[in-house]
């Protein structure tokens, strides 16, 4: 078999776009060595060549999506004769191979004041004729299937749950040297929580903001600093300007965009991940600070309960009170914060790239007419979506 992944977002800093794609194509090089894999990669920045598992083919196609999604593709495709295309959200407009779509999520469609005009646009044009061409969905949640298909006619017995999963490289780490070095790297010394996201409207963080400042003002013995770890975007002058407004300006600190192992002793530093996104297909960030010890308090809307279940304590984002509460519960409440670290730590080990990029490879193999190595049915499958 020959399979084939449009890989453009690694080494770009796509954020959720690039964890996936480049943890999965490490998954498949674990468990299948008969297989070839072609990856499409848009440029060589940040070492996305690198990324990439050695033996595994790479192509080279444009950074420009009209250029990638409109020529380059297609006649890559041409060229090298796949069983299939594997591709998040928008397929190549002359796509002669089977095409596999990942949704993360339909956020574009459900609430577009998350994005600009043009993004928000590209999506409602492009990603319908990908699931009309897909031969599969591939989605993580079931939150986002129903999404899906409520706003598509596709069969169901197309879209298909993979829940995707935390990397190996979040992990408990000693608080002590991980306080170092977050000092070392950022400046920020002493306690805090943090939240992890792009500074975007869905993430919520000016809600935060005015939860942290109530919280501060009411608990005055609480000495935590707010960590806002997320790379820049359309939207951050707002989130920045906000900052400054705040009383407590002094205590509110941006890290932007960070390595994974940055993000690592962020989490490991910290004593507690506040997660207030208003929507998530998924919500990596909760199973990454759980998978390095860390108790979560995240909302409770959208997927985020499917992948927290009892091992967050949940609130309504649009409710400052409620957010108020868990964090003043978890940060003065040593037993609770250390029982919902436990928990995290139980649930995150459910979810591990292993068993997403088997799960995804047995679906290549149905759809080009295969069988799976032996290795790759090494051991049994969980059911997608039994979480």
């Amino acid at each position: 078999m020959r399979f084939s992944v449009d890989a453009h977002a690694i080494g770009r800093h796509l954020t959720g776009n690039e964890v996936y794609i480049r943890n999965l194509l490490n998954g498949f090089a674990a468990l299948d060595q008969t297989s070839e894999f072609i990856a499409y990669l848009s440029s060589d920045v940040n070492g996305a060549s690198s990324a990439v598992p050695a033996r595994f083919l790479q192509r080279q196609v444009s950074a420009n999506s009209l250029v990638r999604l409109g020529v380059d593709l297609s006649r890559r495709l041409r060229e090298d004769q796949p069983d299939l295309l594997h591709v998040q959200y928008t397929a190549p407009l002359n796509c002669p191979v089977p095409v596999i779509a990942s949704v993360h999520d339909i956020s574009f469609l459900e609430h577009p004041e998350y994005f600009t005009w043009a993004r928000a646009l590209q999506l409602r044009l492009t990603v319908p004729r990908t699931m009309a061409r897909a031969v599969r969905v591939l989605t993580p949640s079931q939150f986002s299937r129903s999404a899906i298909l409520r706003a598509y006619n596709i069969h169901p017995s197309r879209v298909k749950v993979v829940p995707i999963a935390v990397s190996r490289t979040f992990r408990p780490v000693p608080r002590d040297w991980a306080a170092v070095m977050v000092q070392r790297r950022f400046g920020i010394a002493g306690p805090f929580v943090l939240t992890v996201g792009d500074l975007q409207p869905r993430k919520n963080q000016l809600g935060l903001i005015e939860a942290y400042e109530e919280l501060i003002a009411s608990c005055p013995q609480i000495e935590h600093q707010l960590v806002i770890v997320g790379k820049d975007t359309w939207f951050s002058d707002k989130v920045h300007a906000r900052v400054r407004e705040s009383r407590f300006a002094d205590r509110i600190h941006f890290t932007g965009w960070v390595t994974d192992d940055d993000l690592v002793q962020l989490y490991g530093a910290g004593d507690l991940m506040v997660f207030p996104s208003w929507y998530e297909g998924f919500g990596l960030p909760i199973l990454e600070a759980m998978a390095c010890g860390r108790a979560v308090a995240c909302s409770n809307t959208s997927a985020m309960p499917e992948v927290a279940e009892h091992a967050a304590l949940l609130f309504d984002p649009a409710d400052t009170r409620q957010m108020v509460s868990a964090m003043r519960d978890l940060l003065l409440n040593d037993q609770l914060r250390g029982r919902m670290e436990r928990l995290g730590l139980q649930r995150s080990s459910i979810f591990t790239w292993e068993r997403t990029a088997r799960q995804t490879l047995e679906i290549y193999y149905q759809v080009a007419g295969g069988s799976p190595s032996p290795r790759a049915l090494r051991q049994n499958t969980v059911p997608a979506g039994s979480v």
